[in-house]
Protein backbone atom coordinates (compact mmCIF):
# COMPACT_ATOMS: atom_id res chain seq x y z
CA UNK A 1 0.00 0.00 0.00
CA UNK A 2 1.32 3.44 -0.88
CA UNK A 3 1.07 6.41 1.46
CA UNK A 4 -1.66 8.79 0.18
CA UNK A 5 -0.31 12.35 0.07
CA UNK A 6 -2.23 15.36 1.40
CA UNK A 7 -0.11 17.40 -1.03
CA UNK A 8 -2.13 15.89 -3.87
CA UNK A 9 -5.35 17.68 -2.89
CA UNK A 10 -6.50 20.17 -5.53
CA UNK A 11 -9.47 22.43 -6.11
CA UNK A 12 -11.92 23.04 -8.95
CA UNK A 13 -13.51 26.42 -9.72
CA UNK A 14 -17.01 24.92 -9.82
CA UNK A 15 -16.79 24.48 -6.04
CA UNK A 16 -17.01 28.27 -6.06
CA UNK A 17 -19.89 28.24 -8.59
CA UNK A 18 -17.71 28.90 -11.66
CA UNK A 19 -19.13 26.79 -14.49
CA UNK A 20 -19.18 26.59 -18.31
CA UNK A 21 -22.99 26.15 -18.51
CA UNK A 22 -24.75 29.35 -19.70
CA UNK A 23 -26.95 30.84 -16.99
CA UNK A 24 -25.50 28.58 -14.28
CA UNK A 25 -25.35 31.38 -11.72
CA UNK A 26 -23.26 34.23 -10.37
CA UNK A 27 -19.59 33.83 -11.33
CA UNK A 28 -16.90 34.76 -8.81
CA UNK A 29 -13.66 36.33 -10.01
CA UNK A 30 -10.57 34.19 -10.60
CA UNK A 31 -8.67 36.35 -8.14
CA UNK A 32 -11.04 35.51 -5.30
CA UNK A 33 -11.27 31.82 -6.16
CA UNK A 34 -7.52 31.25 -6.51
CA UNK A 35 -6.77 33.24 -3.35
CA UNK A 36 -9.26 31.17 -1.35
CA UNK A 37 -7.83 27.93 -2.75
CA UNK A 38 -4.47 28.83 -1.25
CA UNK A 39 -6.09 29.87 2.04
CA UNK A 40 -7.59 26.37 2.25
CA UNK A 41 -4.13 24.92 1.66
CA UNK A 42 -4.82 23.35 -1.72
CA UNK A 43 -1.78 22.57 -3.84
CA UNK A 44 -3.29 22.90 -7.31
CA UNK A 45 -6.34 23.75 -9.37
CA UNK A 46 -8.11 22.50 -12.45
CA UNK A 47 -8.31 25.12 -15.19
CA UNK A 48 -12.03 25.88 -14.99
CA UNK A 49 -14.17 26.97 -17.96
CA UNK A 50 -12.92 29.03 -20.90
CA UNK A 51 -12.07 32.53 -19.73
CA UNK A 52 -11.50 31.67 -16.09
CA UNK A 53 -7.73 31.56 -16.62
CA UNK A 54 -5.87 33.37 -19.43
CA UNK A 55 -5.90 31.49 -22.72
CA UNK A 56 -2.25 32.28 -23.52
CA UNK A 57 -0.15 29.49 -21.96
CA UNK A 58 2.55 31.78 -20.54
CA UNK A 59 -0.03 34.14 -19.04
CA UNK A 60 -1.90 31.20 -17.49
CA UNK A 61 1.30 29.84 -16.00
CA UNK A 62 2.09 33.25 -14.48
CA UNK A 63 -1.35 33.61 -12.85
CA UNK A 64 -1.01 30.17 -11.28
CA UNK A 65 2.54 30.86 -10.11
CA UNK A 66 1.43 34.18 -8.59
CA UNK A 67 -1.04 32.21 -6.43
CA UNK A 68 1.46 29.41 -5.68
CA UNK A 69 -0.76 26.84 -7.36
CA UNK A 70 0.10 24.02 -9.72
CA UNK A 71 -2.07 23.14 -12.72
CA UNK A 72 -3.80 19.77 -12.66
CA UNK A 73 -5.47 19.95 -16.06
CA UNK A 74 -9.03 20.65 -16.94
CA UNK A 75 -12.57 19.44 -17.45
CA UNK A 76 -12.96 19.27 -21.23
CA UNK A 77 -16.45 18.71 -22.69
CA UNK A 78 -16.11 17.25 -26.19
CA UNK A 79 -18.56 15.92 -28.75
CA UNK A 80 -17.39 12.36 -29.33
CA UNK A 81 -20.29 10.49 -30.94
CA UNK A 82 -21.34 12.55 -33.97
CA UNK A 83 -20.26 11.41 -37.47
CA UNK A 84 -18.28 14.04 -39.34
CA UNK A 85 -17.13 15.78 -36.16
CA UNK A 86 -13.48 15.19 -35.21
CA UNK A 87 -12.70 16.17 -31.59
CA UNK A 88 -8.92 15.83 -31.99
CA UNK A 89 -8.11 19.32 -33.36
CA UNK A 90 -9.87 20.95 -30.39
CA UNK A 91 -8.05 18.68 -27.94
CA UNK A 92 -4.73 19.30 -29.68
CA UNK A 93 -5.18 23.05 -29.27
CA UNK A 94 -6.00 22.66 -25.59
CA UNK A 95 -2.97 20.46 -24.97
CA UNK A 96 -0.64 23.29 -26.06
CA UNK A 97 -1.51 25.01 -22.79
CA UNK A 98 -0.71 21.90 -20.79
CA UNK A 99 2.98 22.00 -21.67
CA UNK A 100 3.41 25.60 -20.51
CA UNK A 101 1.74 24.95 -17.15
CA UNK A 102 2.99 21.37 -16.56
CA UNK A 103 -0.59 20.11 -16.36
CA UNK A 104 -1.02 16.36 -16.16
CA UNK A 105 -4.62 15.28 -16.76
CA UNK A 106 -7.05 15.86 -19.63
CA UNK A 107 -10.48 15.28 -18.09
CA UNK A 108 -12.83 14.38 -20.94
CA UNK A 109 -16.61 14.47 -20.85
CA UNK A 110 -18.72 13.02 -23.69
CA UNK A 111 -21.23 15.83 -24.07
CA UNK A 112 -24.54 15.50 -25.88
CA UNK A 113 -24.32 18.61 -28.06
CA UNK A 114 -27.13 20.22 -26.05
CA UNK A 115 -26.72 22.95 -23.43
CA UNK A 116 -26.63 21.92 -19.79
CA UNK A 117 -26.97 18.51 -18.14
CA UNK A 118 -30.71 18.07 -17.68
CA UNK A 119 -31.45 15.75 -20.64
CA UNK A 120 -29.62 13.56 -23.16
CA UNK A 121 -30.26 11.47 -26.27
CA UNK A 122 -29.65 7.72 -26.57
CA UNK A 123 -26.57 6.34 -28.30
CA UNK A 124 -27.08 3.98 -31.25
CA UNK A 125 -24.54 1.35 -32.36
CA UNK A 126 -22.70 3.74 -34.69
CA UNK A 127 -22.60 6.41 -32.00
CA UNK A 128 -21.05 3.94 -29.56
CA UNK A 129 -18.46 2.81 -32.12
CA UNK A 130 -17.45 6.38 -32.85
CA UNK A 131 -17.38 7.44 -29.18
CA UNK A 132 -15.18 4.52 -28.13
CA UNK A 133 -12.87 5.04 -31.10
CA UNK A 134 -12.51 8.75 -30.26
CA UNK A 135 -11.72 7.94 -26.63
CA UNK A 136 -8.82 5.75 -27.75
CA UNK A 137 -7.63 8.37 -30.25
CA UNK A 138 -7.69 11.07 -27.57
CA UNK A 139 -5.89 8.80 -25.11
CA UNK A 140 -3.08 8.30 -27.63
CA UNK A 141 -2.93 12.00 -28.55
CA UNK A 142 -2.61 13.04 -24.90
CA UNK A 143 0.01 10.37 -24.18
CA UNK A 144 2.17 11.68 -27.05
CA UNK A 145 2.32 14.97 -25.13
CA UNK A 146 2.97 13.44 -21.71
CA UNK A 147 -0.63 13.93 -20.52
CA UNK A 148 -3.03 11.33 -19.12
CA UNK A 149 -6.50 11.37 -20.68
CA UNK A 150 -9.36 10.25 -18.43
CA UNK A 151 -13.08 9.93 -19.05
CA UNK A 152 -15.39 11.67 -16.61
CA UNK A 153 -18.80 9.90 -16.33
CA UNK A 154 -21.21 12.79 -15.84
CA UNK A 155 -24.96 13.21 -15.41
CA UNK A 156 -26.55 14.48 -18.62
CA UNK A 157 -23.72 13.28 -20.91
CA UNK A 158 -23.42 10.24 -23.14
CA UNK A 159 -21.65 8.29 -20.36
CA UNK A 160 -23.76 8.50 -17.22
CA UNK A 161 -25.03 5.17 -15.87
CA UNK A 162 -23.39 1.96 -14.72
CA UNK A 163 -23.86 0.02 -17.96
CA UNK A 164 -22.29 2.85 -19.94
CA UNK A 165 -19.31 3.06 -17.58
CA UNK A 166 -18.79 -0.70 -17.85
CA UNK A 167 -18.88 -0.56 -21.62
CA UNK A 168 -16.18 2.12 -21.66
CA UNK A 169 -14.01 0.02 -19.33
CA UNK A 170 -14.49 -3.10 -21.45
CA UNK A 171 -14.23 -1.61 -24.94
CA UNK A 172 -11.70 1.23 -24.68
CA UNK A 173 -8.28 1.80 -23.17
CA UNK A 174 -9.01 5.14 -21.52
CA UNK A 175 -8.61 5.58 -17.77
CA UNK A 176 -11.40 6.97 -15.59
CA UNK A 177 -11.89 10.12 -13.62
CA UNK A 178 -13.65 8.76 -10.54
CA UNK A 179 -16.23 11.45 -9.88
CA UNK A 180 -17.79 10.14 -6.69
CA UNK A 181 -20.89 12.31 -7.04
CA UNK A 182 -21.78 11.87 -10.70
CA UNK A 183 -21.23 8.12 -10.45
CA UNK A 184 -23.59 7.81 -7.48
CA UNK A 185 -26.24 9.99 -9.13
CA UNK A 186 -25.91 7.92 -12.31
CA UNK A 187 -26.54 4.72 -10.38
CA UNK A 188 -22.98 3.45 -9.84
CA UNK A 189 -21.61 2.88 -6.33
CA UNK A 190 -18.26 4.74 -6.51
CA UNK A 191 -16.74 2.73 -3.65
CA UNK A 192 -17.63 -0.57 -5.35
CA UNK A 193 -16.30 0.62 -8.70
CA UNK A 194 -13.06 1.62 -6.98
CA UNK A 195 -12.82 -1.82 -5.39
CA UNK A 196 -13.46 -3.59 -8.70
CA UNK A 197 -11.29 -1.51 -11.04
CA UNK A 198 -8.76 0.60 -9.14
CA UNK A 199 -6.18 0.11 -11.89
CA UNK A 200 -8.38 2.09 -14.34
CA UNK A 201 -8.70 5.13 -12.06
CA UNK A 202 -6.12 7.83 -12.77
CA UNK A 203 -7.87 10.92 -11.38
CA UNK A 204 -10.56 11.67 -8.81
CA UNK A 205 -13.21 14.33 -8.31
CA UNK A 206 -14.20 14.07 -4.67
CA UNK A 207 -17.81 14.97 -3.92
CA UNK A 208 -20.30 13.94 -1.27
CA UNK A 209 -23.97 13.62 -2.13
CA UNK A 210 -27.37 13.77 -0.46
CA UNK A 211 -28.68 10.42 -1.71
CA UNK A 212 -32.32 11.45 -1.25
CA UNK A 213 -31.90 14.33 -3.69
CA UNK A 214 -29.86 12.12 -6.03
CA UNK A 215 -32.76 9.64 -6.10
CA UNK A 216 -35.08 12.42 -7.27
CA UNK A 217 -32.72 13.15 -10.18
CA UNK A 218 -32.61 9.43 -11.04
CA UNK A 219 -36.41 9.21 -11.06
CA UNK A 220 -36.90 12.43 -13.02
CA UNK A 221 -38.62 14.26 -10.17
CA UNK A 222 -35.83 16.88 -10.16
CA UNK A 223 -33.54 18.08 -12.91
CA UNK A 224 -29.84 17.91 -12.23
CA UNK A 225 -29.57 21.70 -12.08
CA UNK A 226 -32.46 22.04 -9.63
CA UNK A 227 -30.93 19.37 -7.40
CA UNK A 228 -27.59 21.20 -7.34
CA UNK A 229 -29.44 24.37 -6.45
CA UNK A 230 -31.21 22.48 -3.64
CA UNK A 231 -27.88 21.39 -2.10
CA UNK A 232 -27.46 17.86 -3.51
CA UNK A 233 -23.69 18.15 -3.14
CA UNK A 234 -22.46 18.15 0.43
CA UNK A 235 -19.02 18.70 1.98
CA UNK A 236 -17.06 15.46 2.23
CA UNK A 237 -18.23 13.49 5.26
CA UNK A 238 -21.66 15.14 5.32
CA UNK A 239 -23.36 12.99 2.68
CA UNK A 240 -23.80 9.39 1.59
CA UNK A 241 -20.57 8.66 -0.33
CA UNK A 242 -18.18 6.23 1.39
CA UNK A 243 -15.08 8.42 1.17
CA UNK A 244 -13.06 6.23 3.53
CA UNK A 245 -13.60 3.08 1.44
CA UNK A 246 -12.74 4.88 -1.79
CA UNK A 247 -9.46 6.27 -0.44
CA UNK A 248 -8.62 2.89 1.08
CA UNK A 249 -9.16 1.01 -2.21
CA UNK A 250 -7.10 3.56 -4.13
CA UNK A 251 -4.27 3.50 -1.61
CA UNK A 252 -4.16 -0.30 -1.69
CA UNK A 253 -3.60 -0.10 -5.43
CA UNK A 254 -0.85 2.55 -5.08
CA UNK A 255 -2.87 5.48 -6.45
CA UNK A 256 -0.67 8.57 -6.77
CA UNK A 257 -3.01 10.87 -8.68
CA UNK A 258 -4.84 14.00 -7.61
CA UNK A 259 -7.79 14.22 -5.25
CA UNK A 260 -9.74 17.18 -6.63
CA UNK A 261 -12.35 18.74 -4.35
CA UNK A 262 -15.13 19.38 -6.84
CA UNK A 263 -18.51 20.16 -5.37
CA UNK A 264 -20.88 21.68 -7.93
CA UNK A 265 -22.31 24.91 -6.54
CA UNK A 266 -24.75 27.50 -7.88
CA UNK A 267 -24.59 31.06 -6.55
CA UNK A 268 -27.33 33.65 -7.02
CA UNK A 269 -25.17 36.63 -6.00
CA UNK A 270 -21.82 37.63 -4.53
CA UNK A 271 -21.62 35.91 -1.11
CA UNK A 272 -22.12 38.28 1.79
CA UNK A 273 -20.14 36.08 4.21
CA UNK A 274 -17.35 33.64 3.51
CA UNK A 275 -19.40 31.83 0.89
CA UNK A 276 -18.43 28.54 -0.80
CA UNK A 277 -14.98 28.45 0.75
CA UNK A 278 -16.52 27.22 4.03
CA UNK A 279 -17.68 23.99 2.38
CA UNK A 280 -14.32 23.56 0.65
CA UNK A 281 -12.59 23.97 4.04
CA UNK A 282 -14.81 21.27 5.52
CA UNK A 283 -14.14 18.91 2.59
CA UNK A 284 -10.39 19.50 2.70
CA UNK A 285 -10.19 18.85 6.43
CA UNK A 286 -12.24 15.66 6.13
CA UNK A 287 -10.15 14.35 3.26
CA UNK A 288 -6.92 15.14 5.07
CA UNK A 289 -8.13 13.21 8.09
CA UNK A 290 -9.06 10.22 5.89
CA UNK A 291 -5.68 10.30 4.16
CA UNK A 292 -3.89 10.40 7.52
CA UNK A 293 -5.96 7.50 8.85
CA UNK A 294 -5.33 5.47 5.69
CA UNK A 295 -1.59 6.09 5.91
CA UNK A 296 -1.58 4.98 9.56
Amino acid sequence: MSTPSPNRIAGAPISWGVCEVPGWGHQLTPERVLKEMREVGLAATEFGPDGFLPAAPDAMAKVLADHDLHAVGGFTPLLLHVPGHDPLPEAEQLLKGYAASDAEVLVLSAVTGQEGYDSRPALDAEGWRLLLSNLDRLTALAAERGVRAVLHPHVGTMIENGDEVRRVLEDSAISLCLDTGHLLIGGTDPAELTRQAPERIAHTHMKDVDAALAAKVQSGRLTYTDAVRAGMYRPLGAGDVDVEAIVGHLAARGYDGWYVLEQDTILTEEPKGKGPVDDVWASAEHLRSVLRATAA
